[in-house]
């Protein structure tokens, strides 16, 4: 399929789900996985500010993206918090060139095989609420058309977690993000138990909860609840994400 039709079937596809009462974890996590797609990077993060203006990590393409990401924000170190406080895109195009900027930071992505990063505002006119971060494992600038689509896809993501209504009311905003960061904590928790009951990788488990989400028209968030609270069981699942058995009521 050419690029331009793969990207016209994207933004229907995240437009559909701007709708009310939207899974906003499915949709963030979407967002990187497309972006994964269609910009030519190789994994890609986002994070976003809760109440106090601390940045927390809500979605990740990968397990290893998702360590990176945390480990930086722990740090306080790193091109996501550059971003984010100056509402600018930071792009490191070679990262082992940047050791003196962020040393820690560089010294474990590149270590994790990460050798370029590319930092997206998420911001609505003079309001910054995180950033979308697109990770290349060799140096190298993002093309110009490229650039201007992940920038693109950091401001759906901020009108999808905004909204016009929401732009008015700082209130909204401030429930919507902490809805988020809470129920990213609540999704952590039910793939530690999948993966480790399973005996899989965190990124299998998360694919199993996704699958089951889709498959039974749940929300991914009412899934990782069943999962933690025991009332949902999926103990069989495929490397590539598919469960042998249909999880289980206790």
């Amino acid at each position: 399929m050419a690029r331009e039709q793969l990207l016209t079937r994207v933004f229907v596809e995240l437009a559909d789900t701007l709708v009310a009462d939207f899974d906003v974890i499915e949709f963030l996590h979407l967002l990187t996985e497309r972006c994964v797609q269609l910009l030519e990077v190789d994994q890609a993060g986002l994070v976003l500010a809760d109440q106090t203006g601390r940045l927390r990590l809500v979605a990740a393409s990968s397990e290893q993206t998702r360590l990176l990401e945390v480990f930086q924000l722990e740090r306080d170190e790193g091109p996501c918090l550059e971003c984010y406080s100056t509402g600018r895109p930071v792009v490191a195009a070679d990262l082992a060139a940047a050791r003196d900027r962020w040393p820690a930071f560089t010294e474990v992505a590149l270590r994790r095989g990460f050798a370029a990063v590319h930092s997206l505002p998420m911001r609505l006119r003079d309001q910054v609420i995180g950033a979308l971060n697109l990770f290349q494992a060799e140096p190298g600038a993002l093309d110009t058309d490229s650039a201007a689509l992940g920038q693109g896809f950091a401001d759906i993501a901020t009108i999808g977690l905004i909204g016009e209504r929401a732009a008015r009311e700082q209130a909204l905003l401030s429930q919507q993000l902490q809805t988020a960061l809470n129920t990213r904590v609540l999704i952590e928790q039910a793939k530690g138990m999948i993966a480790e009951r399973a005996q899989i990788s965190v990124d299998q488990a998360f694919t199993a909860m996704r699958t089951h989400a889709r498959n039974n028209n749940h929300k991914l968030t009412d899934v990782a609840a069943a999962v933690t609270r025991g009332d949902l069981v999926l103990d069989q699942v495929t490397p590539g994400g598919r469960r042998n058995t249909d999880g289980q009521r206790k």
